[in-house]
């Protein structure tokens, strides 16, 4: 089992893919935005594998950062394996290209580069519980809500693949942040993928941001109370009638506290990897429809 570094925008250790020697072939799991298509072949190319041997893509969820790539995969053979509420928006990205273009603006292409459609018959939908074999290896695919309705956690003996439904960790660090975009975080849903997870007895997690995590049993944990700690600071700031500017600056400040230890080129990728206004937009959006406003 292979991390491997897609240096996103020129950062290390912010954005992963994981590739898995099986007995079929290689699987990778996730494939990073089109802007890194280069870094991963490269990266997969230390390990002996070029492009055509990958015929399996297992993608946690379809935000760009994690499934951007699928298409140009896709194009060259590959399997791509995801939610099923994911699926259609790999098979026509246009809804997804436009939500982030409204995000991101003229950032769009050098932050994620080309999303290709994946062809319906490269698709491979997953519901919760399925059990499949993958190039010879037993794949479990676990509904994962919180971060998104379309996540999936991936587990394969005792490890799991965990995309975003495990929060961020970079390496070395014991700092974990809450990746809560619009529009579908949910924290009650957040709750009861941590109670999932943590009934597993995993050994290790593998999120996306970014490589292993060999104590779930701590991990898990922490997590759930940065889940909830995030979205009451959030929920008190706008009972304080905050707008979203200060809510945002307050935010960042509030994270960078709990940050302390970090050293400022790693705040810069951990803020790289889960940008804070987003985490902003998608809490605040969640307590707007949990209060009917």
């Amino acid at each position: 089992m292979h991390t491997l570094d897609l240096d996103f925008q020129g950062t290390p250790q912010a954005v992963a893919a994981y590739l898995l020697d099986a007995p079929g072939g290689p699987i990778l799991v996730e494939c990073g935005p089109g802007s890194t298509v280069g870094a991963l072949t490269a990266a997969l190319a230390d390990h002996g594998c070029a492009p055509r041997d990958v015929r399996h893509v297992l993608v946690t969820h379809i935000h760009l950062d994690h499934a951007g790539a699928a298409g140009w995969w896709a194009a060259r053979g590959a399997q791509i394996y995801v939610h099923p509420a994911g699926a259609p928006h790999l098979a026509d990205p246009s809804r997804l290209l436009a939500s982030a273009a409204r995000i991101y603006g003229d950032a769009m292409d050098r932050l994620w580069g080309d999303m290709l459609p994946v062809p319906p018959d490269r698709l491979v939908p997953l519901a919760d519980g399925a059990v499949i074999d993958v190039a010879g290896l037993e794949v479990a695919a676990i509904d994962a809500p919180g971060h998104a309705g379309h996540h999936l956690v991936y587990r394969i003996g005792d490890v799991a693949f965990t995309g975003d439904a495990a929060g961020v960790r970079l390496p070395g660090q014991s700092l974990i942040a809450l990746p809560a975009p619009p529009p579908e975080f949910d924290r009650e849903a957040w709750d009861r993928t941590l109670d999932r997870l943590s009934g597993l007895d995993l050994a290790t997690l593998y999120p996306t941001h970014f490589g292993p995590c060999g104590e779930p049993a701590a991990h898990l944990p922490a997590l759930r109370e940065v889940l909830h700690a995030a979205t009451d600071f959030i929920r008190a700031g706008m009972a304080a009638g905050l707008d979203r500017d200060a809510l945002v600056r307050d935010y960042a400040a509030w994270s960078r506290g709990r940050a302390r230890d970090v050293p400022d080129d790693v705040w810069a990728a951990y803020e790289l990897a889960n940008p804070l206004f987003m985490s902003v937009d998608g809490i605040v959006r969640y307590w707007r429809k949990r209060m009917g406003v």
